[in-house]
């Protein structure tokens, strides 16, 4: 399953509060938030958000890598992954095609103290979701023949995360910080100790573990508390307690300082510094949590190393567990430089930092601003609902806004006594991770052999009476979005989406511009140049000033072609007028015009020689036709004699208020919104006739392959993609998009994922995606494979693609698809920032903004001989170029 771990670690938990910490009794505060604890000893929290017709469900059960079986570490990885395979009275099957019909985000995460099951969904499958957890609650089926296939996924995952340089320097970073205690191993797990596993030690697992006495269900969106706590008596209600066994302790050891010297693929070097900090239940969480926050903030010494060019980039960030966290200052280094000024430089901050204090200033701006970040947590369901299990499994606390008054608290006297306590270079571990080069791109001979596997079609599957009946009905969802719509008199559209679910207002824009179509010969690049210039400030205020008066409303802001702002309703004016100041009156400084365009000369060095570029330039090689725009990229050679002029020259021609779209959601009415757009933005002028900004058409290309030597992966990363003559306004994409569910889509339930994955174990994830332009559109299979596994994984592809144009798909497959597409349409209406990205995304595209309720109806018109005609007309099965990045293919 999809973890949702960064490269520094992963959220970890703890035991929550104590059996019976909520009385027995049903509770509702003034907030909306309903609490109960079953007589098994179940938490329950509904926490009411109307923002749209849309559920979340998370279920924590607090067991993780914490308590793997010595020699084990992937123990509770491997259980999660098992609780997909089908539970006593919901087959594997069954659950597959339930989650597809769901059409939402229905995935799990395993975490050192946490396992965490979660669904997306419309409201009305809501019981459908509580039914399919408690089945899953009350038994798992551990049989040795679904672990024998689930084992080949698992073991692709862990190739695929060893594949990445940063998850392997997360994983050595864990053992120093942590060694002697169960953090120190991530929840990964490794290929022999899954070698080793069997499905009765699995069984084990989750018979300890898997108790409603050690889980917490958190749910939340539109829905009736009263009603779905009745759901989930009576769905979990019956489920027995049992005994917990002991939890591990932990002891930790003093840190002795080591640099660790690894390699990269990237196309930039990196230098970290790391130290372990409190965890998430000390009674220093906050205080770290705000020096952290103050390190990292754009006006503190480690981001000026980006601004001065010391480095690329460099901050700070942190990544706190219950009994421990790890705080990471970062310096970016351009390929082929030193990267021990960046150490050095690095070093002397921090250092500085534990002597000296931190800014009292900056210290007081990150506190504004992570009691303000407590506001946005409710303009997302399923980020509310992660905000409360975070706080509950994972904190130990009562509810989110228990961490506002710990952070109100805090002082900058505590900030620098963390300060001194942490930074001593004598318990550091650094390490510089140095790109590495791979080799050029060669064509590829053929992957393998003439190796097949016989198609046997899975049979109809018949749904639970329960599930049966939710998805039986299919109809245009109701879209709770009603966007006031305006364009001003320069041009600019304007769209605004009004909510009061928080006192809080996001704002997202984008100007229309396209440097391979707008930018001389000799000027790739000025759009990354210039992009980056927006940081250094505004002809009234400089980066300094600006970064200021954005924290003295706790304000978040990013400027550039595509631009957004962040900040508490009571502030909107001010915080669009630094917008607009920010994108009309750029600086552009003569001495950070010379920083940036070196950066960015270094940056593009490394990037012409990594994997992940020669990929993405080979692929657009062997598609397009010669000398085409979208194959123009920078140089350092280029980038050298870029002028500041000629920068100033395609910031002119390019920012233009009729190429530009403004979508605001929140809190603010639409004439209110209007009146402060129009006088912030309404003085911004353009000059003659709008640019040409979209690729023209291309004639279809030729099959190729190609493989792009990576010597860090020992996993392949496998693209196949094809050029289709389907662009984005074509009726033709609404069958494409339906077959799409069928065969690429649909989660367990999709025609790839089955064949590639369940069967035979060949993938860990495969995906397929329709990528519509005005003129040119791509079609691209994309999975991740052992070296041997990809012709095998490849003519399976083009089996069922093969299929796709030969046979109609089946009413369930049908019925299914369009349930799918339908009921993903409100939860793109699940957050603000969906919302916002949804409708500029139309506006962008020159389409109606109730799109997706016209896509709707032409959905369900839909036939099975529709889609067979779309993907018999559109794709072409041995039509593609396959690209492969890493070792090659045997």
């Amino acid at each position: 399953m999809a973890r949702r771990f960064s490269m520094i670690g992963v959220l970890v938990a703890t035991t929550w509060l104590a059996a019976g910490a909520f009385a027995a009794t049903r509770s509702t505060d003034d907030r909306g938030v309903t609490r109960a604890t079953l007589p098994n000893g179940l938490q329950v929290v509904i926490v009411r958000d109307p923002l749209a017709p849309v559920a979340t469900t998370e279920v924590n059960y607090l067991v993780g890598s914490d308590e793997a079986p010595a020699g084990f570490p992937g123990t509770a990885h491997a259980v999660e992954h098992m609780m997909f395979r089908g539970s006593p009275g919901l087959s594997k099957d069954q659950l597959a095609a339930i989650a597809a019909n769901m059409g939402g985000a229905f995935n799990a995460d395993t975490t050192q103290g946490v396992t965490q099951y979660y669904f997306l969904a419309p409201v009305q499958d809501l019981d459908v979701a509580l039914r399919v957890e408690a089945a899953r609650m009350r038994g798992l089926d551990a049989a040795p023949a679904q672990w024998a296939k689930e084992r080949g996924a698992i073991e692709q995952e862990v190739s695929r995360d060893l594949s990445n340089p940063g998850y392997k320097f997360y994983e050595a970073l864990q053992a120093r910080l942590f060694a002697g205690t169960p953090y120190a191993h991530t929840p990964l797990g490794t290929r022999p100790s899954f070698d080793r596993t069997t499905a009765r030690r699995l069984q084990r697992f989750y018979d300890r573990w898997y108790a409603p006495n050690n889980a917490i269900l958190v749910i939340t969106g539109d829905v009736d508390p009263a009603a779905v706590l009745a759901s989930v008596k009576a769905d979990f209600g019956t489920i027995p307690r049992k005994p917990l066994p002991a939890r591990p302790r932990f002891a930790f050891h003093t840190v002795t300082t080591e640099t660790m010297r690894l390699p990269t693929d990237s196309p930039y070097g990196s230098v970290y510094l790391a130290w372990r900090m409190p965890g998430l239940r000390s009674a220093d969480y906050a205080t770290a949590l705000v020096l952290g926050a103050a390190l990292d903030s754009k006006r503190a010494p480690l981001y000026g190393m980006g601004m001065d060019g010391t480095a690329l980039y460099g901050g700070f960030f942190d990544q706190a567990m219950p009994h421990a966290g790890v705080g990471m200052a970062v310096g970016i280094f351009a390929r082929g430089s030193d990267p021990a000024p960046v150490l050095a430089r690095m070093r002397a901050i921090l250092a500085n930092a534990a002597a000296n204090g931190i800014d009292p200033a900056l210290v007081a701006a990150a506190k504004r601003k992570a009691i303000a970040s407590l506001d946005f947590e409710r303009n997302s369901i399923d980020g509310l609902a992660n905000a409360w299990s975070n706080a509950l499994a994972f904190q130990h606390l009562g509810s989110p806004d228990e961490i506002r008054a710990a952070i109100a608290a805090v002082t900058p006297q505590a900030v620098n006594a963390l300060a001194r306590a942490t930074f001593d270079p004598a318990h550091e571990i650094a390490a510089i991770l140095t790109p590495q080069s791979s080799g050029k791109p060669v064509a590829g001979k053929g992957f393998g052999g003439a190796e097949t596997f016989s198609s046997t079609p899975a049979g109809p599957v018949r749904l639970p009476a329960w599930a049966a009946r939710s998805f039986a009905r299919l109809a245009v969802p109701r879209s709770t979005l009603a966007p006031a719509s305006y364009t001003l008199p320069n041009g600019l559209r304007l769209i605004v989406q009004p909510e009061t679910i928080s006192h809080t207002v996001e704002v997202y824009g984008e100007v229309k511009t396209n440097e391979d179509l707008e930018a001389p010969q000799g000027e790739e690049g000025v759009e990354d140049v210039l992009d980056d210039l927006f940081a250094y400030g505004t002809k009234r205020l400089d980066r300094l000033a600006f970064q200021r008066a954005l924290d003295r409303i706790s304000a978040t802001a990013n400027l550039g072609s595509s631009f957004s702002l962040a900040v508490p309703s009571t502030h909107f004016a001010a915080g669009m007028r630094l917008l607009a100041d920010g994108e009309l009156h750029p600086a552009l400084p003569p001495k950070a015009f010379g920083i940036v365009r070196a950066q960015q000369a270094g940056f593009v060095a490394g990037q012409l020689r990594s994997p992940g570029f020669l990929l993405d330039l080979g692929l657009g090689k062997a598609l397009l036709p010669p000398a085409d725009p979208q194959l123009r990229h920078a140089t350092p050679e280029n980038l050298a004699k870029l002028t500041l002029a000629e920068v100033a020259r395609y910031y002119a021609h390019t920012f233009r208020p009729d190429m530009t779209t403004i979508v605001i959601v929140g809190d603010v009415r639409p004439a209110d919104a209007k009146r402060v757009v129009e006088a912030t933005f309404g003085g911004w002028t353009a000059h003659g006739p709008k640019p040409r900004v979209d690729y023209g058409p291309v004639p279809p290309n030729r099959p190729g392959r190609l493989v792009v030597p990576d010597r860090s992966a020992t996993q392949d990363g496998v693209r196949m993609s094809e050029l289709i003559p389907v662009t984005r306004d074509d009726p033709a994409r609404f069958a494409l998009n339906l077959g799409n569910e069928i065969l690429g889509g649909g989660f367990y339930a999709s025609r790839l994922y089955r064949d590639l994955r369940d069967k035979t174990g060949l993938v860990y994830t495969v995906g397929t995606n329709f990528d519509y332009g005005k003129h040119r559109s791509t079609y691209t299979v994309s999975f991740g494979a052992d070296p041997d596994n990809v012709a095998a994984a490849r003519a399976i592809v083009e089996r069922d693609l093969t299929e796709m144009q030969s046979a109609p798909v089946t009413t369930a497959e049908l019925d299914r698809a369009k349930g799918i597409l339908l009921r993903q349409i409100p939860l793109g209406e699940s957050s603000f920032g969906a919302i916002g990205r949804e409708l500029l995304q139309l506006s962008i595209e020159g389409k109606p903004l109730d799109a997706m309720t016209i896509a709707a109806r032409r959905y369900l018109a839909l036939t099975a001989g529709d889609v067979r005609t779309a993907y018999a007309q559109a794709v072409r099965p041995r039509g593609f170029v396959t690209a492969v990045k890493g070792p090659a293919p045997k």
